[in-house]
């Protein structure tokens, strides 16, 4: 199974390469858009601000071959927290800023969900499921993964929301649209249950 991690010059790469070694994959770090052809699987790591995000993603080429090769041609992606974020129509971090529009929804900050915590939120939280899904396979409602952020995905429609997160109010911890998963949480940090839901992405089956 080969996997690409696209390196657009935001993501935590190395983590996420090791953690799909130790699944048995075959993971690269894609330096180019040409190298997302030849793979099984896309995954879009972020760590930083929507808005620059979606510059770094613009400027590289990387927007245009992830619209054609994930929202044309049906090939699966991963988005990891930024990544995750910049699957939504718009986010407002940095101004309103367009994103890939591969999951309908907006990206606010905490404190305009409701949230009165600390900003951002970070560490280990439980991800209570809203519906089964491949995704969640073999792992429990309510299992701990590890967060670090300051916005949160808004979904525009609920079939798409596949786990919240309590932090003060319910905060979007995983999505998913068809062949399109993403997760706020950050899988290859989070133990044993971050890893059974990597290797849940590695088995899924496009219909």
């Amino acid at each position: 199974m080969k996997i690409a991690i696209v390196n657009y010059g935001m993501g935590n790469l190395g983590s996420v390469r090791r953690a799909f070694e130790e699944l048995g994959a075959e993971p690269l770090i894609a330096n180019h858009p040409s190298a997302l052809y030849d793979v099984n699987r896309i995954v879009l790591p972020g760590v930083g601000a929507f808005a620059e995000g979606m510059a770094h993603l613009d400027q590289g080429g990387w927007s245009d071959a992830l619209r054609e090769l994930v929202g044309e041609q049906g090939k699966p992606l991963l988005g990891i927290c930024l990544g995750m974020q910049m699957l939504a129509g718009e986010g407002h971090e940095g101004g309103v800023t367009p994103g890939l529009g591969l999951i309908p929804g907006q990206v606010r900050r905490l404190d305009a969900l409701g949230c009165t915590l600390r900003i951002p939120h970070i560490g280990w939280n439980e991800v209570c499921h809203t519906q089964e899904d491949v995704l969640f396979e073999g792992i429990p409602s309510a299992a701990d993964f590890y967060f670090v952020h300051s916005y949160a995905f808004v979904p525009e429609q609920r079939e798409h929301l596949l786990a919240s997160v309590p932090y003060d109010v319910d905060l979007t911890a995983a999505v998913r649209r068809d062949h399109v998963f993403g997760c706020q949480f950050h899988p290859e940090k989070s133990s044993k249950a971050g890893r059974r839901l990597l290797r849940n992405f590695l088995s899924y089956s496009p219909c």
